[in-house]
């Protein structure tokens, strides 16, 4: 379904240290909105809901809705740190048909 690379699960466990949260888990969904159409929203969740696919990556438990699973299936989350463009999660997912010119949002 989702995978995470291990640059990406290191931030992660860095992160949920840094915000105190050393137990939750990733959730990743699709939302609507942006000028492509649907984009990405990550945070955190204690525990998954009952129709939420649940995926262990690198140590890193990852959280999908059912709604978002058709959409994520078979993505890959990294975590760049490009100098010149800032740092942030990058999701490289097969299921995108186009995106906007920022990259914020996408067509699937």
């Amino acid at each position: 379904m989702v995978n995470l690379t291990e640059t990406a699960a290191k931030k992660i466990t860095d992160l949920r240290l840094e915000e105190g949260k050393p137990e939750s888990g990733l959730r990743i969904r699709v939302v609507g909105g942006g000028c492509s159409g649907m984009s990405y929203e990550l945070g955190w969740d204690d525990a998954a809901a009952e129709d939420d696919s649940v995926i262990e990556s690198h140590g890193v438990r990852v959280l999908v809705d059912s709604k978002s699973a058709p959409y994520l299936a078979g993505s890959e989350i990294d975590y760049v740190d490009n100098n010149m463009l800032g740092a942030g999660f990058a999701i490289k997912n097969p299921n995108v048909k186009s995106s906007c010119g920022c990259g914020a949002s996408h067509q699937f």
